[in-house]
């Protein structure tokens, strides 16, 4: 089963986020992978999945040729 990040995405365009486990909670956000680290590490996660939501939502296709 897949992660459903429509909210993340409409909520967090173009942000860093420090998620939780279950990878739908939010930790910690903003524009800059080290300050996001520091407010997770301040709030007591020393190791969030961190990630960083596209400003744009686009489609791949990949190709094995």
């Amino acid at each position: 089963m897949s992660t459903n990040w429509k909210k993340l995405y409409k909520d967090y365009k173009g942000m860093w986020v420090a998620l939780k486990s279950d990878e739908i909670t939010v930790i910690a956000s903003g524009p800059k992978l080290h300050e996001v680290k520091s407010k997770a590490a301040n709030s007591g996660y020393e190791k969030p999945i961190f990630t960083k939501i596209p400003k744009e939502n686009l489609t791949y296709i990949g190709n094995s040729r």
